[in-house]
């Protein structure tokens, strides 16, 4: 496949590169800054791009199988998050202009405002509001995928993720 990955540099974007890569697939890595990616293999392709502009995008989206998004942004006290649902319109809209309908990205455990009801204390009442702008326009950038007919979209939510070799599920007989 060829898959355009957003996020590229970050520990997520990284790993998921190099399992693209792995696998046999031609991986476009669109980044802010080229230099900070320090993979390099023949069936990759690191380009300079604006996440937050659809005429950025649209050159690197062309002829891709799948776009593939690792954003993160960091949370705010001060002011609302907005990095997740301005750069998925983007996407969207040059998804729309190169005729690329799918899109695998990442938000987080705890998304929806009512899920931590039931949560440990100290996730209730100390880390959930601490991040609270993150997950808010995590929500919102979800809410919005919903509601994009023409697109075939998956939301990953890992409930968290560690620096360590990949694994592979495991299947039981019941």
């Amino acid at each position: 496949m060829k898959i355009a990955v957003l996020g590229a540099t970050g520990q997520t974007g990284q790993y998921l590169v190099n399992q693209a890569l792995q696998q046999g697939h031609t991986v476009t890595a669109i980044v802010r800054n080229p230099g900070k990616l320090a993979v390099h293999h023949d069936n990759l392709k690191v380009v300079e791009g604006d996440i937050f502009s659809e005429d950025s995008l649209k050159s690197h989206f062309k002829g891709q199988d799948v776009i593939m998004s690792c954003l993160g942004f960091p949370t705010s006290f001060f002011s609302g998050v907005t990095g997740y649902t301005l750069s998925m319109r983007a996407m969207v809209s040059a998804m729309r202009q190169t005729r690329v309908n799918r899109i695998i990205t990442m938000t987080s455990w705890y998304t929806e405002p009512n899920s931590g009801t039931q949560s440990p204390y100290l996730i209730r009442f100390l880390l959930l509001p601490m991040i609270r702008s993150v997950l808010t326009n995590m929500f919102e950038m979800e809410q919005f995928l919903q509601k994009s007919d023409d697109i075939n979209w998956t939301v990953v939510r890992p409930p968290g993720l560690k620096n360590l070799p990949a694994s592979v599920a495991v299947t039981t007989k019941l």
